[in-house]
């Protein structure tokens, strides 16, 4: 009789099985995308794929954030729109001042010959979620590939620097904020144009900051972006000093800074499309082994030798002997003079006399 299951429960291989095959699949395709990166493509491709299913899932969030804007009293928006008549008519000066203030700008330019910087091109996105992963402070965009987006590209608001695109596929770009653990931006504070780099906690919505302890810098410093790492215009506004720790088992102080721009409150961003094609790509390990051996070699063959050390002038056996000849000489000469002086006259080696014998010859002639 056969005591088979039926098709119907018929599971195919053991569950322990599968998950060592998929396991290995997992781990194969990571090495591959982490050495060959030739998953790029296959990743893009199944971000436009499931595009449209992302949009339907984020449909529920979206209507409950629509019908919650909707509900919002007519107290409040009144509040909102009396302050901000208060604050236009109180910089109604300044906004008539800034025509004249940019003409007489451009007019000292071209008095300095100074290059006019040109505007950077942008692109408005809006952000349509949040990144999957909680341990990190990335969003994504709608803005992608076919709108000009590219990696590396700064992202701000209104405020300042909100942080990077970090990966982009066809129709959308996840973009890193600062306060990710993994994002560094150089810095230049205003006050006295001091250079760092300030770097983000992660899970904490704040940036840190080393510098030396006897650096100028006080709390309530403005944090901009210094420009020489070619990808973040100079200028724009990152963050604001609010703490200064000094240690005293160490040389750094850490600086606590709170980022300028609205990092969790923003919905629409703007993406600056600055070219990063051009930037020097840092060297891989090989490349950098290889450069630091030749420096190696190169200085040891062109080392000089040291100095200090004269060579040390050895008296020759012939000089020795014609001294020791010259005084015995001497010394019979003072005897055949003066008999009663005694004269002590050094001992001299058979060796050394019969060597000398040419030489006394000369002194004969």
């Amino acid at each position: 009789m056969d005591y088979s299951p039926p098709p119907l429960f018929k599971q195919g291989a053991s569950a322990r099985a599968r998950a060592i095959f998929f396991t290995i699949l997992a781990i194969f395709l990571l090495v591959v995308d982490s050495r060959l990166k030739s998953l790029t493509l296959v990743r893009q491709v199944i971000g436009t794929v499931l595009y449209p299913v992302q949009m339907v899932a984020a449909i529920p969030s979206l209507t409950v954030g629509n019908l919650s804007h909707y509900f919002v009293s007519m107290n409040e928006l009144d509040k909102e729109n009396a302050s901000l008549k208060r604050q236009r008519t109180a910089n109604a000066d300044v906004l008539q001042q800034t025509a004249q203030l940019q003409s007489e700008n451009n007019h000292l330019r071209q008095l300095l010959d100074a290059r006019e910087r040109l505007p950077v091109k942008s692109v408005l996105a809006e952000i349509i979620y949040d990144a999957r992963d909680p341990s990190t402070r990335k969003v994504i965009v709608d803005r992608g590939i076919k709108d000009g987006v590219g990696l590396g590209q700064p992202v701000i608001d209104d405020l300042g620097v909100v942080g990077q695109v970090t990966r982009v596929f066809p129709l959308t770009a996840e973009v890193t904020l600062l306060t990710d653990k993994n994002q560094a931006i150089p810095v230049q504070i205003l006050r006295n144009g001091l250079r760092s780099v300030a770097y983000g906690r992660g899970e904490s919505a704040y940036l840190d900051m080393r510098l030396t302890s006897n650096a100028d810098i006080q709390s309530g410093d403005q944090l901009v972006t210094s420009g020489i790492d070619g990808i973040y215009p100079p200028g724009l506004s990152v963050a604001k000093v609010v703490q200064v720790e000094s240690k005293a088992v160490t040389t750094l102080e850490n600086i606590l800074c709170v980022p300028t721009a609205g990092i969790d409150r923003n919905k629409q961003l703007l993406i600056l499309q600055v070219s990063t094609n051009n930037l020097p790509r840092p060297d891989t390990e090989d490349v950098r082994a290889k450069k630091e051996k030749i420096n190696r070699k190169v200085t040891r063959d062109t080392t000089p030798p040291p100095s200090d050390t004269k060579p040390v002038d050895q008296p020759s056996l012939a000089q020795t002997a014609s001294k020791e000849a010259a005084t015995l000489d001497a010394a019979r000469g003072q005897v055949g003079k003066a008999a009663p002086v005694k004269v002590d006259v050094p001992k001299v080696d058979a060796a050394k006399v019969e060597a000398t014998k040419p030489v006394n010859k000369e002194a004969g002639k």
